[in-house]
C-alpha cells in the first residue's frame, strides 16, 4: 500500500525510504516507468555529463550558456546540499516543494499495480525528466548519478555528451581499475553523437 502524501517532508521522506531498495544497476526499472509516462526524455534535447570529478559544475556552467542562449533550459544533479529541489532546476529555479510532492503523488498512482520497485535514484529521474517534459524544456543538461551505462540517465539520446575527469571512485560497483570505471563511464556515448 502506498502512502498518501499529505506535504513536502512527507514526500522527501517517501523518496528516501526508497533508498533501503539500494542501488540497482541496469536499465529496466527507467525504460518502464518512461514508458508509462509516455517517453518523456524524448521530448527535449539533451546533454549528458558522466565523470569522477567535475560533473556538477560542467553541468551547471552548460547550463547556464543554454539559458543565456535563450533556451528554457532543464538541470538535473546530484547530489543537493540542502534541499531535494536543488537536484531539479529550469533556468536556475529550483522545482518548487509542491510540484515535487504533485509529481511523486503521480508517478505513484501511474505505477500502481505494476512490478516496478523504483529506486530512490530511479524515481527522482522519473520526476526530473516528466516535469522536464510538462514544462517544455529546450534542453536539458543532465549529470549521471554514478557511473554511465548502466545510470537510470542513461534512457537519453543526448545531442553531446560529456566525460569529464575519471577517477576510482565507486569501485565496488564500476570496477577497481581506472578503465573499468572509463568503460562505466563512457556508456553514456551514443552512435554518431558527439562527445567532449
Amino acid at each position: 500500500m502506498l502512502p498518501n502524501l499529505r506535504d513536502y517532508n512527507e514526500t522527501v521522506n517517501y523518496l528516501y525510504h526508497l533508498r533501503r531498495l539500494g542501488i540497482k544497476l541496469g536499465l529496466s526499472n527507467t525504460k518502464k516507468v518512461m514508458s508509462i509516462l509516455g517517453e518523456p526524455q524524448n521530448s527535449f534535447r539533451s546533454v549528458h555529463i558522466a565523470g569522477t570529478n567535475g560533473k556538477g559544475s560542467t553541468a551547471s556552467a552548460i547550463a547556464s550558456i543554454l539559458t543565456e542562449s535563450g533556451f528554457r533550459v532543464g538541470l538535473y544533479t546530484s547530489p543537493h546540499l540542502l534541499s531535494f529541489t536543488e537536484r531539479i532546476k529550469i533556468n536556475n529555479r529550483q522545482i518548487t516543494e509542491d510540484k515535487v510532492l504533485s509529481l511523486t503523488s503521480y508517478i505513484q498512482d501511474i505505477t500502481a499495480g505494476t512490478d516496478l520497485q523504483l529506486t530512490f535514484f530511479e524515481f527522482a529521474t522519473a520526476i526530473a525528466f516528466y516535469y522536464f517534459a510538462s514544462e517544455k524544456v529546450d534542453w536539458a543538461v543532465v549529470e549521471t548519478g554514478m557511473g554511465g551505462r548502466f545510470d537510470a540517465t542513461n534512457v537519453i539520446l543526448p545531442d553531446v555528451s560529456v566525460i569529464t575527469s575519471i577517477g576510482l571512485d565507486h569501485s565496488e560497483f564500476l570496477g577497481s581499475s581506472i578503465s573499468a570505471i572509463a568503460f562505466e563511464k563512457a556508456g553514456i556515448i551514443k552512435p554518431e553523437t558527439p562527445v567532449v
